[in-house]
């Protein structure tokens, strides 16, 4: 996994479980993450709109409350 993307993917995760209070809430809208492995991710609220995922791995990725419109699976 890209550095800057593991580094977004650790301050969402300190967002959502600090209730917005640390971190940063992940905005990966128009992001191309084709092919990237996001197995066990928490995606859970992130903004993914438009986002490229195609051929990503998502296995157990949580996507629970995720702007998902018009993303590319």
């Amino acid at each position: 996994m890209d550095k800057s993307l593991k580094e977004i993917l650790e301050s969402h995760k300190k967002w959502v479980e600090s209730f917005g209070k640390d971190g940063k809430r992940a905005d990966l809208s128009e992001a191309n993450l084709s092919g990237a492995d996001l197995s066990g991710a928490y995606l859970s609220e992130a903004n993914l709109s438009g986002a490229d995922l195609s051929g990503a791995n998502l296995l157990a990725a949580d996507l629970s409350g995720a702007n998902l419109l018009k993303i590319n699976l």
